[in-house]
């Protein structure tokens, strides 16, 4: 028995990997499973530490909700978006305020996408952390992050971001073409499900779509230098 659960182990520890490995984030602010799935990600850039750089891609999950309609959950009102969150949050575990859906609803993912990508103009780590605490202010603290005053206020817990660079790019929109260029990017992969993870080292790549937990990510990327 001990034998069969260090064999385990070995399969998805990442220890040990000295291949270059390349990781793309398909997401979007709103996307309650890309939420999910923070932890298991962060765990896996943890243990793979030098040898892998990471991308954010924003897919732009919510253009407004006359054109939303995701037939998978049978999604295309706000009050409908509820009770995925509380089916997520009871299958992973994650913290999620499903109540957003009906007091404050979001009219649209895009202004957060374009946020993550003014915050991206200066520095990729800052779009990263302008991304989580984004996040990580609908799904936990009930804030509707698709209006501009909430943005801003989120900007001022970005550490190291030019807060007037950031309004200056958010409303004059030259943030836009940036996350012109993601949506760009997604269409051309045909993603239509996020989170999606494009996971590539040494010529070779792999495409993960939907929520996995970290052993699932890890024996992918074992698998992938293993070919």
């Amino acid at each position: 028995m001990q034998v069969t659960e260090e064999a385990e182990k070995q399969k998805t520890s990442l220890h040990g990997i000295t291949e270059p490995i390349e990781l793309v984030f398909y997401t979007d602010p709103l996307c309650c499973w890309s939420w999910a799935m923070h932890k298991e990600l962060e765990k896996l850039i943890s243990e793979l530490g030098d040898t892998i750089t990471v991308r954010y891609c924003m897919g732009g999950l919510l253009s407004d909700w006359e054109h939303y309609h995701d037939t998978v959950n049978s999604i295309s009102r706000p009050l409908q978006m509820g009770p995925l969150w509380m089916e997520v949050r009871h299958r992973t575990g994650a913290q999620l305020e499903d109540r957003i859906w009906f007091t404050d609803p979001p009219a649209s993912s895009y202004p957060a996408c374009i946020a993550v990508k003014c915050a991206g103009m200066q520095g990729d780590d800052t779009g990263i952390q302008m991304y989580r605490l984004l996040q990580q202010a609908i799904m936990t603290e009930v804030k509707n992050i698709a209006k501009t005053e909430v943005i801003l206020e989120i900007a001022g817990r970005v550490n190291g971001l030019d807060k007037h660079a950031f309004e200056a790019s958010l409303l004059d929109g030259s943030g836009i073409p940036h996350f012109r260029k993601d949506l760009e990017e997604v269409r051309l992969l045909g993603i239509e499900r996020f989170p999606a993870l494009k996971i590539s080292s040494q010529g070779r790549s792999l495409m993960i779509t939907g929520y996995r937990n970290y052993d699932t990510l890890a024996a992918g990327i074992r698998k992938l230098i293993s070919r």
